[in-house]
């Protein structure tokens, strides 16, 4: 049988039209039986097929003692058994060609190499039978539309069931999303889909987003993810997604950088995992958040029609008070809290009291929430004619408006047929958090979300989306420039770190500025090269086994003599040698001494998860204390250039702070994308690489040192696959 790899062979799992319960029970108090329950009560539009080796009958259901005893085809096997009846449910399961299975049993790849092993090859056997898994080790699935309540866990079903629809949830933990699922439950959303991944034997995180990407009732994928095991689908998934409009919000574990290792370089030492995560999450427009709330609000939040058109934000607000704490929240978060125009302001002045503030935010007074609700839509009809004004932030609204309420009406007609975002965040006390007209905002897609849920936060997620949609649609498509102009391998010699000359030399190849340099082996050599070059030169040693010279005390500045060249010669060479007795010397390099400017550093670093890696930053030997430093993963558009060096803190100084020049930014793009080639075109030998200082100035920009360390053997990295 052919194994079928697309999205569409995960729908036996999700959209089954008959299920068998292998190892269902007659005890309510047993797995087997919670399972049979759980697809009773969540109303399965298909036939669920109890199996049980003696019992004719369980719970009102015919039962049959084997799957092949089961007269018609099976689309999903629910494994309601302990690991050592897996196999031989698996051989069952291909004797009568079934096409899904959900695995809750442990003691596979988690309790070591045993169980590792014995996964393994549980998994090559589906595969080769074309069985699609879930599990093992996992809480099962959901799919809310047809009932089909994969899981023993009670308290799926112990939750509102009217919320929201349209949002998918993936979670590599499977205890935390049955949590998140219940708390989006209580709050207004409701998951069409439910998937714990488990330990991920066959159907991977991946997967699944793939499946939702694809699937027309899913609007928002979200989830919970530890580790990608599959980073070049993720990345064209995203691309994927983007152009379909559907955000992928994910909670990524390990913020905390306790397991980044030793390096050689400054760049390896500053890439941590998660800030690699980060940056490819940023670069590839998945939302990351920090807790489940974020997901819920988002959801609530999200308008494919209506995503915001800038970051341009108004509060309205009966309470002058809560109407600045909201400004904080927002501006604190990257939103703009809007000057309003003057006509804007005067169109609002002419409904409302003098009293009342028409600046931004809004005050309309505690008179709006009583005794004149007409005040909000007085506000409400000026803004939404503002074209410099994106969203719209309601912190209330009045006691007296109620279904049927004509001002209601009005006001939902008025924000149903504006194009900007419009939401009512009120404050989280009983009674308030959601007020009596929530069910009809909602339905006219206007958001409630409790103040508990911070959906400020969501809403600024939200915008960040809605920047790189437009990004993405926006996006011509381009030639790759070919930077290339030698080939390196023969200066790649596997397992070596390259002295500063030699990693000039391949920085050469590719068209990146560097010195004028020259290596002398005595000191009147060295006079010569100066002379040459012309004075001033620096004098540095040049060994791959010291690639920070400062440390060293092995590099002199602004030699301007022949006699102050033989001696920084003698004091070079003999620093080093104190410092490292066992270096391999190469000798002295002279280069040019170049002229002051902004000094950036840019590295790369091949990550364990996601390959190539470039990162940029404010440079010089103090790179590691200040760490203004971002990252993004090769390859590197233009556009991903420019926002490597937006997202530094010491952007200013490019741009030309307290009266200086700005420098040549274009001259710092031009050198990320010729690394981010080099390291496309050696991933599997190039392991780090230094750029620091890279000195930049008004126009032009110039390598002063630089590094490289080369894999030990090509199999060294290999980035998880697609």
């Amino acid at each position: 049988m052919n194994y079928e790899v697309g999205y569409e062979s995960l729908n036996p799992l999700l959209k089954p039209r008959t299920i068998a319960v292998l190892g269902a029970s007659e005890s309510r108090h047993k797995i087997g039986n919670m399972q049979l329950q759980a697809l009773i009560d969540g109303k399965f539009q298909g036939e669920i097929i109890p199996i049980h080796p003696t019992a004719k009958e369980i719970s009102g259901l015919t039962s049959y003692p084997s799957l092949e005893d089961v007269p018609m085809e099976i689309d999903l096997v629910i494994f309601c058994v302990n690991y050592s009846q897996i196999k031989n449910g698996l051989v069952a399961c291909a004797k009568k060609n079934v096409k899904s299975a959900i695995i809750f049993a442990s003691g596979f790849s988690e309790t070591g190499e045993a169980g590792e092993k014995l996964q393994r090859e549980l998994g090559d056997y589906a595969k080769q039978h074309g069985i699609r898994l879930v599990g093992p080790n996992c809480v099962g699935l959901v799919n809310t539309s047809n009932g089909l309540i994969g899981t023993f866990s009670p308290a799926i079903l112990n939750v509102p069931m009217n919320g929201k629809k349209g949002v998918g949830y993936v979670s590599q933990s499977g205890a935390f999303g049955v949590l998140t699922y219940m708390a989006a439950a209580q709050q207004g959303v409701m998951f069409n889909y439910f998937i714990s991944t488990g330990n991920e034997m066959d159907a991977t995180f991946e997967d699944f987003v793939e499946y939702m990407i694809h699937d027309d009732d899913t609007k928002v994928i979200s989830g919970y993810l530890e580790g990608t095991k599959k980073p070049e689908k993720l990345k064209l998934l995203a691309q994927q997604a983007l152009t379909k409009k559907k955000p992928i919000l994910v909670m990524k574990t390990g913020r905390s950088d306790a397991g980044s290792r030793a390096a050689a370089s400054h760049t390896g030492s500053l890439a941590g995992s998660d800030k690699i995560y980060d940056a490819f999450f940023r670069q590839y427009g998945i939302i990351r958040v920090d807790d489940y709330e974020e997901i819920i609000s988002f959801a609530k939040l999200f308008n494919p029609e209506k995503l915001p058109t800038g970051k341009n934000t108004v509060i309205i607000t009966s309470s002058g008070g809560r109407g600045i704490n909201e400004a904080d929240r927002c501006e604190g978060l990257g939103l703009n809290i809007a000057e309003l125009s003057e006509e804007t302001k005067a169109e609002i002045r002419k409904g409302l009291p003098e009293y009342a503030s028409v600046n931004n935010p809004i005050d309309l007074t505690a008179a709006a929430m009583v005794t004149n609700p007409e005040y909000y839509l007085v506000a409400l009809k000026a803004l939404v004619n503002d074209p410099k004004v994106d969203n719209i932030i309601f912190t209330d609204l009045p006691y007296a408006w109620n279904n049927g309420s004509p001002m209601l009406d009005e006001f939902v007609a008025v924000a149903k047929a504006s194009k900007k975002v419009i939401g009512l965040f009120p404050f989280p006390l009983e009674g308030m958090a959601y007020p009596p007209v929530t069910p009809l905002l909602e339905e006219h897609n206007i958001a409630v979300i409790s103040g508990t849920l911070n959906p400020v936060r969501a809403l600024a997620k939200l915008v960040a989306y809605s920047e790189h949609v437009r990004d993405h649609t926006q996006k011509e498509l381009t030639d790759t420039p070919v930077y290339k102009l030698a080939d390196v391998e023969q200066l790649l010699k596997p397992g070596s770190v390259l002295s500063e000359c030699e990693a000039s030399d391949v920085l050469d190849c590719y068209g990146i500025p560097t010195t004028k340099r020259a290596v002398a082996k005595d000191a009147e050599k060295a006079v010569q090269i100066a002379i040459s070059i012309g004075f001033p030169v620096v004098m540095k040693i040049d060994s791959s086994d010291i690639p920070h010279k400062t440390e060293a005390d092995a590099i002199r500045l602004n030699i301007v003599s022949e006699e102050e060249a033989r001696n920084a010669f003698e004091e070079v060479m003999r620093n080093a040698r104190a410092y490292n007795p066992t270096a391999v010397l190469n000798g002295v390099s002279v280069q040019e001494m170049l002229p002051s400017g902004v000094e950036v550093i840019i590295g790369a670093h091949n990550d364990d998860t996601f390959g190539p890696v470039v990162m940029a930053g404010v440079g010089g030997t103090f790179v590691e204390v200040f760490k203004d430093i971002a990252f993004k993963v090769v390859p590197l558009s233009r556009k991903d250039a420019e926002d490597l060096l937006e997202e530094l803190q010491g952007k200013a100084i490019l741009n030309g702070a307290r009266g200086k020049a700005p420098v040549d930014k274009e001259a710092i793009i031009d050198v990320l994308l010729k690394v981010s080639s080099l390291m496309e075109d050696n991933k599997q030998s190039i392991k780090e690489l230094d750029i620091n200082p890279l000195i930049v100035y008004e126009k032009g920009i110039k390598a002063a040192d630089a590094m490289l360390v080369v894999q030990e053997n090509v199999s060294e990295i290999q980035v998880i696959g697609g």
